[in-house]
Parts: structure tokens; C-alpha cells; sequence
């Protein structure tokens, strides 16, 4: 079949996608890429600021991970895609206000919540979420401010991921390390006065099975200002044996490889004395937080891997003189309204990209793309290819769609007639002058973020700052 558009089809394929992360933009990039069916994209975002985790999940020092943004950049700039911010899906507008806008919708949230651990104490105050600390440090305008103290002089980060690895980096940095990025000021002060000089990262399983990237892992290694203390013992393992019959080195990829290496190496070096320090605990997990009022230390336990591949406790226990706990042990889907979801798998159930009802059959114009369609894997590249399977499958579809919808009303109508007021993508350039502008006042790299929602509010209707 040619990709080249059938001059009958006066009628674009218009398609709205709901949120502005990798995987929105990358999906709007794939619709416009092709040249079979002619499209018209609106990329939905309930804040008025897009790119989603590249702005609010990726680390403020990963300067060039966020470069990302000036991909994304290109595609919300093509003339058939528009951002439309300001406007949450499920609160201002249904499923039925898009349907008599648009032929399709993909459902491209994300995962926004993170998964409990499970053990007692995990409620004191001080038990915190890694992503509520990484909204924090990002800027996310829900965040409560008032929430991260850093008064304990060691701290505990369970989980073996990259974010683990993010946020073990921002706790053991200083903030002139930080100063040069995009971190509030407000958070940058906060980190001026941090008494964190130790973070324990624990990982329930083996260094071959950590999910953290051989960067992300190098990144670690070369904190100027603190030790990395690797045990021995834990990467103790000759490269030769892996993909023998022990559990721990069956199936090793070869990035885990990478990984033990560079931990092996580590183990090897003497700590040099430097004023903060991170200790790697490896067959580790959290089996109480300790304390009255707020965390007073954790309790961990030794574990190992049983013949069939299990998870086990050794009985060997200790306890972490904590005063805070970070949990990082992944990142979940929430419902969404009017759609299909999988509670067991926190993901929208889908088929090749199309999401399916209860009873295994596709919705009629519902697709889904990014974390909510196969859970929080991958990194942000990975969103690329996802989303063009789901485009195909859309693109399959489109005769279909466009005979249920023959004529789709502006999307401007539907929020007119809803009372929603919305911001655009001027808006955001807007906002993105004004952290240019701030970032230049305050002699700090390229970008300092506001940090609420009443700055960007102010933003969007041109009044001043200050």
C-alpha cells in the first residue's frame, strides 16, 4: 500500500492524545511522520508545561537526558500537531466530549504512582516516596513544599533502578554541584542546608539483577564529593560462570555484565575520605521501619536466590541507623476515567495498542501508548518504537474511524462549551522564557524553574513576578 495520502480523503484523521511525556509526543511524531492518511493531532496535557518525565522525572544533573526536550520541542512544532495545556482528561473533558472532536484517542499518561513495600513503619513520617522527593527536585507544581527537611544524617534508598540511582546522585551532591541546573531555588536552598552525609542504596537481589543502566551506574561512581562503598563479597562473582546453573547468573544480559564490572572495580578501591559517602547493600530488603513518632532506624534482612529462582530471607538481620526512608521500588498506572484498567497490572489492557474492555474486545477509537500500555519499563527511547506500534494499529483502523465520526466538531467548541479555559503553546513559551530569564538573574545555567502553579499562572496572563 502507498504511503502517500489519497487525494479523497479531504477529511484529516484527527486524533487527540492524551498527555505531553515521550510517549504523547512521540506518538503525535509517528502520526505526522507518515504520509498514508492526513492527521491532525492535539496533544492534551493537564499542565500547562509539556515532555512530561523528561521535565519532571529525569534528574536535574542528567543535562543531556533532558536534552530529549529539544527533540520533543520539534514535534509540537509541526503545523499539524497543537499543545492544548491546562486541560485534564477524566475532571474537564470525557471521553464523549473528544468524541465529538476527534476520531481517535491514545491514552499516554504514564505511571505517576509509586508501589508501597509492604512493612510495618512504612507510614511514620520520614517513610517518604522516591517520586514524591523527585517531583520536589523537579519542580512538579503539585508538590507540597513544605515536605523534605533532610535533617537525618543518613538516609536509606531502597530499590536497585535508575531512579534509585537519581535519587541516591541529588542526596549525595552538593548544591554548588547543582547549582548550574534547573533545580528551584527554593530546593537548591534546602539542599544548601542538608545534613544527609551517608545513603545506603539496598537492593533485594544480586548486582546481575539490578535494573539501573551501566550510566546511570557510572554517574554514581564519579561523584566528586562522596565515597562509593562497594562490599566485596556482594560482586565477588568470576565472569565465567555467569549462565551456569547458580540462579543469580542465569540469563545475564550483557548491560548487567557491564555492571558487575564496574562494581568489581569499585569494590576494589579504598574510600579516599570525602565528606558524604554511599554504601551499596546488595541481597538486602527493608523489613521494618523503625520508630515512635518518625523513622528512627530500619531493619533489613539478608537474602539469596533459592534453587528454583525465589526470593528468600536468610534470617541474618540488621538495623540501619536511618532517620529517613525513600522507597523506589517502582512506579504504577492509575484509572482512568471512562477506560478499561488491568488493577493487577496498573496498565490499560490493550491489544497491538488497542485497548480492550472487560470481555477482550477493542474499544472503538481507544489506543493506548507509553507506561500505562505496558508498565513502568524501558527507558525513554523505548517510548519511540512503543508508540509507532500503536500509530499502525491506528492507522489500520482509520477508514473505520473516520466513518464514525464523519464530521468531528473543533476541539475549541467542545471546551467552549464545557467553560474550560486552556493554555497553548505559546503559553508554554511563555514559561519557558521566563526560567531563561531567571536562570540569567540568578547566574545559573540554562534554566531555574518556578515551582507552583500561581507562577505559572501569572506566566500565562503576562503579569510580572515580582
Amino acid at each position: 500500500m502507498s504511503d502517500e495520502p489519497n487525494p479523497q480523503d479531504e477529511t484529516p484523521l484527527r486524533v487527540a492524545v492524551i498527555g505531553s511525556g515521550p510517549a504523547g509526543v512521540y506518538t503525535a511524531d509517528a502520526l505526522t511522520r507518515q504520509r498514508r492518511v492526513p492527521v491532525r493531532v492535539d496533544v492534551l496535557d493537564r499542565l500547562p508545561t509539556p515532555y512530561g518525565l523528561v521535565r519532571y522525572g529525569v534528574a536535574p544533573d542528567h543535562t543531556k537526558i533532558k536534552g530529549v526536550a529539544r527533540t520533543l520541542r520539534r514535534v509540537l512544532e509541526h503545523p499539524h500537531v497543537r499543545f492544548v495545556g491546562g486541560v485534564e482528561f477524566g475532571t474537564d473533558l470525557t471521553r464523549a466530549d473528544l468524541a465529538r472532536s476527534h476520531h481517535a484517542v491514545v491514552y499516554a499518561t504514564g505511571a505517576s504512582v509509586d508501589r508501597r513495600m509492604g512493612v510495618p513503619g512504612e507510614d511514620l513520617p520520614g517513610s517518604v516516596a522516591a517520586t514524591d522527593l523527585v517531583n520536589w527536585y523537579c519542580g512538579h507544581p503539585d508538590n507540597d513544599w513544605d515536605d523534605f527537611a533532610l535533617d537525618a544524617e543518613e538516609v536509606a534508598v531502597v530499590g536497585a533502578g535508575n531512579v534509585a540511582l537519581d535519587v541516591v546522585r541529588v542526596l549525595a551532591k552538593t548544591a554548588d554541584e547543582l547549582r548550574h541546573t534547573d533545580i528551584p531555588q527554593t530546593v537548591l536552598d534546602v539542599l544548601a542546608a542538608s545534613r544527609v552525609r551517608t545513603v545506603h542504596l539496598l537492593a533485594r537481589r544480586g548486582p546481575l539483577q539490578a535494573k539501573f543502566t551501566a550510566p546511570e551506574l557510572r554517574d554514581l561512581l564519579a561523584l566528586p564529593g562522596a565515597d562509593v562503598v562497594v562490599r566485596p563479597e556482594q560482586v565477588d562473582l568470576d565472569p565465567t560462570e555467569i549462565g551456569g546453573d547458580r540462579p543469580d547468573l542465569r540469563e545475564v544480559s550483557r548491560a548487567a555484565r557491564t555492571n558487575l564490572r564496574l562494581l568489581r572495580e569499585q569494590a576494589g578501591r579504598e574510600p579516599e575520605g570525602r565528606p558524604r559517602r554511599v554504601e551499596l547493600h546488595f541481597w538486602t530488603r527493608p523489613e521494618e521501619i523503625l520508630g515512635e513518632d518518625r523513622v528512627e532506624g530500619l531493619r533489613v534482612g539478608r537474602t539469596r536466590l533459592t534453587p528454583e529462582g525465589r526470593l528468600e530471607g536468610t534470617g541474618e538481620q540488621a538495623v540501619l541507623d536511618v532517620g529517613m526512608v525513600l522507597r523506589s521500588v517502582g512506579y504504577a498506572g492509575v484509572p482512568l476515567e471512562g477506560v478499561p484498567f488491568d488493577t493487577g497490572a496498573h496498565t490499560v489492557p490493550h491489544e497491538a495498542g488497542r485497548v480492550l474492555d472487560t470481555r477482550g474486545r477493542p474499544v472503538p477509537g481507544d489506543y493506548v501508548a507509553g507506561w500505562i500500555k505496558r508498565g513502568a519499563t524501558g527507558v525513554i527511547g523505548t517510548n519511540k518504537s512503543d508508540a509507532a506500534a500503536t500509530v499502525r494499529a491506528l492507522l489500520q483502523d482509520s477508514p473505520e474511524l473516520r466513518g464514525a465520526v464523519p464530521a468531528p466538531v473543533p476541539l475549541e467548541r467542545v471546551l467552549d462549551d464545557r467553560g474550560l479555559a486552556h493554555s497553548d503553546y505559546e503559553g508554554w513559551l511563555r514559561i519557558d522564557g521566563a526560567e531563561a530569564d531567571l536562570a540569567a538573574e540568578l547566574g545559573r545555567g540554562e534554566r531555574v524553574k518556578f515551582r507552583d502553579w500561581d507562577a505559572y499562572r501569572r506566566i500565562l496572563r503576562g503579569e510580572e513576578l515580582r
